[in-house]
């Protein structure tokens, strides 16, 4: 009963005050929250009224190390009780921010080697922007300013994210999107070459690109196409910058995405899962050369960085998750565990016959739902009726419906094992039989 009484309290208090980021405003104020969780463990979240889920989303795509680990909490006491946090600025520095630079530059494929800090993924997409028109400005090319960047591909929410991202619903939120963000075809070589054409690679600063588009829909970059746009990239002088927000440290079974593809890419973004959601933290990463030509031709200040820039805290939290993620051996469990679930999925295909086209890479997956009759999307949409059965019976799942998908997105934490894997795949199918009893 007061347990009851607690949750009913926080329920009135969360529909009051907070605001939810991506969330139905309308649904929030009428229902509330569907889950209001109090902790985790492993895979695992318990809500307020004592119910216990599988995580099937490490949250939004980051927590890649589980739930509950001390570790890291016990790494950010030892940082606050000596050095919470001090400015980046006018060149101060901290220990936790050089160790992890150092440790992201030995982590990173190629001469990606040094390290702009951020606080998350959408600030590093904006910065990545930035420097790459600084870039050209510096070297003489003030109008090479232009961002290409592919439909389907989702790059954060600041303005500049925001005109990146080729999503179209995250653009009619407001009226006034960036200018020079020009969108291709999703992996679409003919698309790229012919948007270059158009534009004029004189005014083209850089393209940006996910290894795998995950809120898009977890579309997988098919084999060779990052190798042709790097050879593009080079061709026409134009910056190539990889997102690897969501697919970074051990989410594909690589440590970074782009590794499966055996390109270096100039500029590397990454956030969430270099902390595992545990603290805030993002970053660019660049080459020694783009480094190299921003030292030697900048006479000024770099008027560009954020207040948490190389947050001490946050950098020690980051260096502690890499450290577990490397001792516990989490990117080769992604590859391995990633295996399951596509095995899961194929199963599960097989059972039912409005699922269409199924894939991983490592552990981050997607199933799509189809008319058996047409192969294409049903008229009413299938995908968030197997998320709220699924929630129902103890499993989180994410749904991609826009820009004519109906699609159930998986990114469960990488410590599961293989039996979570049967976990969920026992939990999705009889969400997918309850679906299926209602067409």
């Amino acid at each position: 009963m007061i347990k009851t009484d607690i949750h009913e309290r926080l329920i009135d208090l969360d529909k009051k005050h907070f605001i939810h980021p991506t969330s139905s405003l309308k649904l929030q104020n009428e229902k509330g929250a569907p889950f209001i969780f109090t902790s985790g463990n492993g895979v695992y979240l318990t809500d307020t009224t004592g119910r216990k889920v599988l995580e099937g989303m490490a949250s939004l795509w980051n927590v890649n190390i589980g739930y509950g680990r001390k570790e890291l909490a016990e790494a950010a006491y030892d940082q606050m009780s000596k050095l919470a946090f001090t400015n980046s600025f006018s060149s101060m520095s901290n220990e936790p921010a050089i160790k992890l630079a150092a440790k992201l530059a030995e982590l990173a494929p190629g001469n990606l080697n040094a390290v702009f800090f951020t606080s998350g993924g959408s600030e590093s997409n904006d910065t990545a922007y930035k420097l790459a028109r600084y870039y050209w400005k510096l070297k003489g090319l003030p109008e090479k300013k232009k961002i290409i960047s592919q439909k389907k591909g989702y790059h954060g929410v600041n303005i500049g994210a925001t005109s990146a991202t080729g999503i179209s619903p995250f653009h009619t939120l407001t009226n006034s999107p960036a200018p020079d963000f020009v969108h291709v075809d999703t992996f679409s070589i003919d698309s790229l070459k012919a948007c270059i054409e158009r534009e004029g690679a004189d005014t083209i600063a850089a393209f940006i690109t996910e290894p795998v588009q995950g809120a898009g829909g977890v579309n997988i970059a098919p084999d060779g196409y990052l190798q042709e746009v790097r050879s593009i990239c080079d061709e026409h002088d134009i910056l190539l910058i990889v997102d690897e927000v969501i697919t970074g440290f051990g989410r594909t079974g690589k440590m970074f995405a782009c590794e499966h593809y055996g390109i270096v890419p100039d500029l590397m973004l990454f956030a969430k899962g270099v902390t595992s959601g545990y603290i805030p933290l993002g970053g660019v990463m660049v080459t020694d050369k783009i480094h190299q030509d921003l030292v030697e031709l900048s006479d000024g200040t770099l008027l560009h960085g954020y207040t948490y820039s190389g947050h001490a805290t946050a950098c020690a939290v980051g260096l502690k998750n890499i450290e577990i993620i490397e001792s516990e051996n989490l990117v080769e469990n992604s590859r391995l565990m990633g295996e399951e679930l596509l095995n899961g999925f194929k199963e599960l295909r097989m059972e039912f016959a409005f699922i269409g086209e199924v894939r991983t890479l490592g552990l981050i997956g997607a199933i799509e739902m189809v008319n058996p009759a047409t192969k294409k999307r049903f008229d009413s949409l299938i995908a968030p009726r197997v998320s709220e059965e699924a929630a129902k019976r103890g499993l989180i799942v994410r749904t991609v419906v826009f820009e004519g998908m109906d699609t159930v997105v998986f990114s469960p934490p990488l410590v599961i094992n293989k039996q979570e894997i049967n976990e969920l795949i026992s939990i999705l199918r009889s969400a997918l039989v309850a679906v299926q009893e209602s067409l």
